[in-house]
């Protein structure tokens, strides 16, 4: 069935039959009248108009001299023509989305007229099967990226490519096409060095797991595909240099890596560095601690679920995942993850110590539900030190008292100066600290850097830089040192 273009507003019942021409069933499709409907342009003729680089007659007239044999011609708009053919051979990158493309048209034109292109968008199109595909790529030498999105393809049912037509391919973007994970399956070995592919809102369902093909391949999005599921995943889990996974929109709740127990790194997504799971279902914190065996991880994106929607989520992901560098795309600072981590320290402490944790390492022997549910707490331990007693006392009401901060003041590169004492509220800024040093030690605010020492972590030292954060925020805790330097 030839595929057909409907006006974008279609009157009377236009609209259900532009629906029932795409079905794919097989026996599927509609009555129309021939011209409600628009049968589509090949490739080079959808090209020149959309780039108002038509064949026709030109409108300025000029004339030259030309010898055809032992005769003189004159002839019209040569300068012009000679024009258009240089712009389509410059093209590299082009967009014909929605231009109504159905064919590859007569063999080898597209190749004569541009054969620099290397990027090509034909998504929306009218192209009918994999076939014509095919005939418009065998002609782009230097293809490097295409997207077919919103095309209803009809695939081979067997090796459908010649060799080296797609040699040069590493983007393919084929979102809302039906395709099945068969057809990509079989479509891949012509796909040698693929590195990116797109299949959002295909409805696809994970069959096989891929051997000898997408081996190459950095980035796969299966986002808004909901038939994908946890045992599905583990298919794509050994393709070797995959770094991106966007898997976003598929109704996912759970993963797990079987191979790897409590502490462990999974031998699964080795390569794994960027991780997409926004709106989907997660809303147990053991979905969290799975990802941290990941071996790679550097980067998760989970937003509007509705594990997100508790309090402190963030602190806590990031807790949990010890080499998470970002989080819903803002990066991690140091002294963010610092403070995520003592904060949860002190969060789970008394259910660490009710679970059989202890300060002395001879007695810490939290039990095996504690450790499944906290992973790394044991590591944190390690880390800053258990918690002590006083930091698990529950919090007292908010009153001024409560949240003074007894720190001593030591100016380090100013050995005459005596060391101070200050009570400071624990919301207190960096810049308004400063301000308070620069009337205390007459120095300009502009010459004061601060940090600080806590007798928690002898010998560290944490920068206080950014002058808009609290003292909170930088975990400072009573009886540590500020430093002062100018």
């Amino acid at each position: 069935m030839q595929a057909v273009w409907f006006p974008e507003k279609p009157a009377g019942n236009v609209s259900r039959l532009r629906s029932l021409i795409y079905n794919r069933h097989p026996t599927g499709g509609s009555f129309v009248r021939p011209n409600k409907a628009n049968f589509g342009v090949d490739f080079l003729t959808a090209l020149k108009k959309r780039y108002a680089l038509e064949d026709g007659s030109d409108d300025d007239g000029k004339s030259c001299s030309l010898i055809v044999g032992s005769k003189q011609v004159q002839t019209v708009g040569f300068e012009n023509i000679t024009k258009k053919q240089s712009q389509l051979r410059a093209l590299q990158d082009i967009s014909l989305w929605k231009c109504a493309v159905n064919c590859a048209g007569e063999q080898g034109r597209i190749a004569e007229a541009c054969p620099n292109i290397r990027v090509v968008n034909l998504s929306k199109n009218l192209l009918s099967s994999w076939d014509e595909v095919i005939l418009i790529a065998e002609q782009l030498n230097n293809l490097e990226s295409l997207d077919l999105s919103e095309n209803k393809l009809q695939f081979p049912s067997d090796s459908p490519t010649p060799t080296g037509t797609f040699s040069n391919l590493k983007i393919l973007v084929l979102n809302k096409m039906g395709i099945t994970w068969a057809e990509v399956l079989r479509c891949a070995p012509s796909w040698p060095i693929l590195e990116e592919l797109y299949l959002k809102s295909n409805n696809i369902s994970i069959s096989e797991r891929p051997v000898n093909v997408l081996q190459k391949m950095r980035l796969l999005d299966l986002s808004s595909n909901p038939a994908i599921d946890e045992s599905q995943l583990c298919l794509i889990a050994y393709l070797p240099r995959l770094e991106h996974l966007l898997i976003s929109d598929i109704g996912l709740s759970s993963i797990h890596f079987p191979d790897a127990g409590i502490g462990c790194k999974t031998s699964m997504f080795p390569s794994l560095q960027y991780l997409v799971v926004n709106d989907n279902q997660i809303s147990e914190w053991s979905f969290i601690n799975e990802l941290d065996k990941l071996q790679s991880l550097q980067a998760l994106s989970c937003t509007r679920n509705p594990l997100c929607e508790e309090d402190k989520a963030e602190e806590i992901i990031i807790a949990k995942i010890g080499q998470l560098k970002t989080l819903n795309r803002c990066q991690i600072l140091p002294e963010e993850r610092r403070g995520a981590e003592l904060d949860y320290q002190k969060t789970f402490g008394n259910e660490w110590k009710r679970a059989g944790g202890h300060p002395d390492p001879d007695k810490n022997r939290p039990n095996a539900e504690f450790l499944s549910a906290h992973p790394r707490y044991q590591l944190l331990c390690c880390k800053y030190g258990a918690p002590e007693d006083e930091e698990l006392k529950p919090q007292q009401p908010f009153m001024l008292k409560n949240q003074l901060l007894s720190l001593k003041i030591k100016c380090s590169n100013q050995h005459e100066q005596k060391v101070l004492e200050k009570q400071l509220p624990d919301s207190m800024t960096v810049q308004k600290v400063k301000g308070l040093l620069s009337r205390l030690l007459k120095v300009p605010v502009s010459e004061l850097l601060l940090s600080y020492e806590s007798p928690k972590m002898p010998g560290r030292e944490i920068e206080l830089e950014n002058d808009l954060q609290s003292l909170q925020f930088y975990s400072v805790e009573n009886g540590d040192c500020l430093l002062v330097r100018w």
